[in-house]
């Protein structure tokens, strides 16, 4: 029977919203709204925070949830998790991002179904970007995908340029939610940074660049990604 986790890579210094994490949002942190709804979605085996904060290990583990902290410091959340599963008896990995605290069941489900092709080693989740100001927004990642939904590029900028404007060009925001055979994240660890990677600061292209497919899910709207404490205020909103 195929095993399935997901983990919640939580690190407490973001850069752009230091402690982002441990803020309230309604009557709980952050933190715990992701991991509750995860565990709600009831599609894993197991689910974790992996973290480097003691402060965020206790949140979870003092509210009767599962933590794993860190043992070296990481680059990304693939990597940090990468060095939990190692010891892990698991099949399939979901990374759910900590700042996700509105995480539903469906596209949780979506991704994992895709491993029903064998071929598959990595799956991801995109939404339809409409708004021309967030197109254009480098805080938005965009990604292009083939006919079968495999990713061709991930960028910050425009994807694809609409240079002939009478040509209608669907857009497509990519949403940070991955999932992965144990071994292909393994994997993705040893190899080195690649330079599309660290031009950009988007840790999938290293797949790519290594020429593993990434397989792309169209989810609807996934709720507030907390990245500043703006989101912080829609997410309040979107809570009441």
């Amino acid at each position: 029977m195929t095993k399935i986790g997901a983990f919640i890579p939580a690190r407490y210094a973001a850069t752009r919203f230091p402690a982002k994490l441990m803020q309230l949002l309604g009557d709980k942190t952050v933190i715990r709204h992701t991991y509750d709804n995860t565990v709600a979605t009831g599609l894993f085996d197991e689910v974790y925070v992996v973290t480097d904060s003691e402060i965020i290990f206790n949140e979870i583990v003092n509210h009767g949830g599962k933590a794993i902290m860190s043992q070296r410091p990481h680059e990304s959340g693939s990597d940090r998790i990468a060095e939990a599963i190692e010891k892990v008896d698991i099949d399939i990995v979901v990374n759910v991002q900590g700042d996700e605290p509105f995480v539903k069941k469906e596209p949780l489900q979506k991704v994992i179904e895709v491993f029903a092709d064998s071929s598959v080693q990595v799956a991801s989740l995109m939404q339809v970007l409409t708004q021309p100001q967030l197109i254009v927004d480098p805080n938005y990642v965009k990604v292009a995908v083939d006919k079968n939904n495999n990713a061709l590029f991930f960028s910050r900028s425009v994807i694809p340029y609409p240079r002939d404007k009478e040509v209608a060009s669907k857009y497509y925001e990519h949403i940070g939610v991955y999932a992965f055979k144990k071994q292909a994240l393994l994997n993705f660890t040893n190899w080195p940074m690649s330079p599309l990677e660290a031009a950009e600061k988007i840790e999938c292209l290293r797949y790519l660049e290594n020429g593993v497919s990434i397989r792309m899910v169209v989810t609807e709207y996934m709720g507030v990604e907390i990245d500043t404490p703006e989101d912080l205020i829609k997410a309040a909103k979107l809570l009441a």
